[in-house]
Order: structure tokens, then C-alpha cells, then sequence
């Protein structure tokens, strides 16, 4: 089974009448899959028939890609072995800003790299095998855990313990939080830090008031960053 790249090293009845109904189900948007035996010799083949699949998009894909942009994502490019003509179209549902069709796990790697030149930091969200490669080349590799492969899972950055395309956003969101946060706790831990030094060489601070106002500040330290588990933002 395969595209009809596989096939070009292979000669034998039916090949022809492959390559017709693939352009067709190519046209009406689908993505063919050419069935056939190798016959002894391994050089030649005997078609059986052609299937053609139809990506579905995900209902709350197109609405995701909007909520990326309103948080200041750049661009969102998708990457898919699949025809040109079918990417194309689903393209255009999701409303990407470009796409890259008929793509090897090599090639998205330098589609990736091409694109890391461009913009920067990048992340990549896949869930299969050949998205791996990928993953690994991204600023940040983000995996889908339900749907993910194993290689997926071990090679991302981050993992999603779901399914759920809404958790991307709210990905992004929390890590801002988050970094927001540390900045903020290490800030106010400094300054406390200082005020005590300041406090014990100008006006002789007592040393149980010196540790209480470390303790103190340990614990609002650690309140403020609890805070983060009930944290909403970017998701319904």
C-alpha cells in the first residue's frame, strides 16, 4: 500500500489506470492509496485498486488557529504528507497561513529549520510517528497524548494529556502566566532578602524578626505561585 511515489520503481498491469483515479480522487480532494502485489522478483506489481480517504477536519480546529493569532502567534503553517491538492483544501478550512503538502519526516524537519531561519523560536504540535523528527527539531515539541505515538510522546517537550486541540492555547497561556509568576516571586524574594540585610546593618534587626520575614516571604512566595493551579485563562 502506498502513494504513487512508492510505486515509480515498480512496473506491471494496472499502474496506469492507478494513476488516473488517483488524480481524480486527488481533484475531489481526497488522498489515494494504491493497493497491489508484488509479484516473485519483487520487481513488478499487480494493482488491485485504489482507496481514496478523506481527511475530516476537527470542528474546533479553525476556531484554535484563531485563538493562536489573537494570542500573538505569528504564523501557523501546516505540515502534512498528504497530496497538495487535499492539504490545499484543508488548508483553507483551518485557515492557516501556509501550508506544506506531500512531506517525508525529512523534509518537515528542514520545512521546520526553514522556518526556525525566518521567524525564530518555533513550536511544533504532532501526535504520529513521522512528526517525531520534528519535534525533536522544534524550539518547543508538543505532543498530543491520547491520540500520540509512543516515539511522539518520548521525543516532545510537552505533553497534553488529552486530545483536545483547546489545550494548545491554553498551553501557551499558562506558560506566559507561569514566567510572569517566577519573575515575580524571585523579584520579591530579592527585595526581602535586601530590606533584611538592610535592616540588620542599619538598625540592628533582632534575628527572630530576621527569620520571620524570610520564612514570611518563603510562604507568600509559595501562595502566589499556587495560584497558577487555578489558572483558566485560554481555555473554555
Amino acid at each position: 500500500l502506498g502513494n504513487l511515489r512508492y510505486f515509480e520503481g515498480f512496473s506491471g498491469a494496472g499502474l496506469d489506470w492507478a494513476g488516473s483515479q488517483a488524480k481524480r480522487l486527488q481533484q475531489e480532494g481526497k488522498t489515494a492509496v494504491t493497493v497491489a502485489r508484488v509479484l516473485p522478483g519483487g520487481e513488478q506489481v499487480r494493482v488491485l485498486g485504489v482507496i481514496g480517504v478523506a481527511d475530516v477536519l476537527r470542528e474546533d480546529a479553525s476556531e484554535v488557529v484563531r485563538r493562536l493569532k489573537a494570542q500573538g502567534v505569528e504564523k501557523v503553517v501546516m505540515l502534512t504528507g498528504d497530496d497538495r491538492r487535499v492539504a490545499h483544501a484543508i488548508a483553507g478550512q483551518a485557515g492557516v497561513d501556509e501550508y506544506f503538502a506531500e512531506m517525508l519526516p525529512e523534509d518537515k524537519v528542514r520545512a521546520l529549520k526553514q522556518i526556525r531561519e525566518q521567524f525564530g523560536t518555533v513550536a511544533m504540535v504532532g501526535d504520529g510517528v513521522n512528526d517525531a523528527p520534528a519535534l525533536a527539531s522544534a524550539s518547543i515539541g508538543i505532543a498530543m497524548g491520547a491520540a500520540g505515538t509512543d516515539v511522539a510522546l518520548e521525543t516532545a517537550d510537552v505533553v497534553l494529556m488529552s486530545d483536545d486541540l483547546k489545550r494548545i492555547p491554553y498551553l501557551i497561556a499558562l506558560s506566559r502566566k507561569t514566567r510572569k509568576t517566577l519573575i515575580a516571586n524571585i523579584s520579591f524574594a530579592l527585595a526581602m532578602i535586601a530590606v533584611l540585610i538592610v535592616g540588620i546593618l542599619l538598625i540592628d534587626l533582632p534575628l527572630p524578626l530576621s527569620v520571620l520575614g524570610h520564612e514570611g516571604g518563603t510562604v507568600l512566595v509559595s501562595l502566589n505561585g499556587l495560584r497558577l493551579l487555578a489558572f483558566r485563562g485560554g481555555a473554555d
